[in-house]
């Protein structure tokens, strides 16, 4: 059976970790690009993600560079999650903007790894950065024998 290209493999991880989950379908979340130990993934500000200073609530930036860490430390189709992550909030957003995370897989040894998620506008202002240490707790997050044999 043929081995699928790595990152090829890593975006077929994010597509289904994205759908398997309730909050990113929930938030709009769309993946721009997944590869191995990177991910980039935009959504666009809703009236109820802001706080009450009709900024963006600092949870949901906190969410959305988390759910980008996510798909970068799962990228190798080894189960992870986060062994602890901060963030820096830099400067707003507004209810309508869009907003990118971009993680980073920053270094790795044995079973953990260490990340950063620049979350930006769209027009590249930076609003927050994020830093994450994953653990891989696990074996593969999808059977890629079951997914070759269900492709043909």
């Amino acid at each position: 059976m043929k081995t699928p290209d790595p990152d090829s493999l890593a975006r077929r991880i994010a597509d289904h970790m994205l759908a398997s989950e309730g909050t990113g379908p929930a938030w709009g979340i769309r993946i721009e690009e997944a590869r191995v130990g990177y991910a980039r993934i935009g959504m666009t500000l809703r009236a109820d993600m802001a706080n009450g200073h009709g900024t963006a609530h600092g949870g949901m930036l906190f969410a959305l560079a988390d759910t980008a860490f996510a798909y970068a430390c799962n990228s190798r189709n080894r189960t992870s999650v986060a062994a602890s992550a901060s963030i820096l909030f830099l400067a707003p957003a507004r209810v309508g903007d869009t907003i990118i995370a971009e993680a980073r897989e920053e270094a790795s040894a044995g079973r953990s790894g260490a990340y950063s998620v620049l979350i930006h506008k769209a027009d590249g202002t930076a609003i927050a950065q994020f830093q994450g240490q994953s653990r891989i707790i696990g074996g593969p997050i999808i059977d890629i024998d079951t997914q070759e044999n269900e492709n043909g």
